[in-house]
């Protein structure tokens, strides 16, 4: 009596594993990475300016407000005196120069609020405010 074995199933490569693997390092270097110069985000830009780029909508200053509630440009911080001056010369050279305010997620309401009256007072007319998400 002869025997014969059936061959063994080929073995199937799979790039589940792989897949699975790039999926974690990609959410990895996404909760890892930030953005050391706020300045340099692209999407500062509002979306009307990106069908007709004008030459007047370049000038952008981003106020941070610290946990203290004091505001601040480029690291340096600022008095309510410094900030007129800044936004009037950013005025001077623009009158429809942006103004972002990233206010830090321990910052006072009140300090926004204040800053965003100072630069109205000041006749900034192009103004928003930034948020960003707390990291659980």
């Amino acid at each position: 009596m002869v025997l014969t074995r059936r061959a063994p199933p080929k073995a199937l490569i799979s790039l589940v594993p792989m897949i699975d693997v790039m999926l974690i390092l990609l959410v990895f270097f996404m909760v890892t990475s930030t953005y050391l110069n706020l300045d340099m985000i692209p999407a500062l830009r509002p979306s009307g300016e990106m069908a007709k780029p004008t030459e007047a909508s370049d000038l952008r200053l981003m106020i941070r407000i610290q946990a203290d509630g004091s505001p601040s440009l480029r690291g340096a911080a600022l008095s309510r005196q410094e900030l007129d001056q800044i936004l009037a010369q950013a005025l001077a050279k623009d009158p429809l120069a942006q103004l972002v305010i990233l206010p830090s997620g321990s910052a006072p309401t009140q300090a926004l609020i204040s800053i965003m009256d100072q630069s109205a007072q000041a006749g900034v007319q192009n103004m928003r405010v930034l948020r960003l998400e707390a990291r659980p």
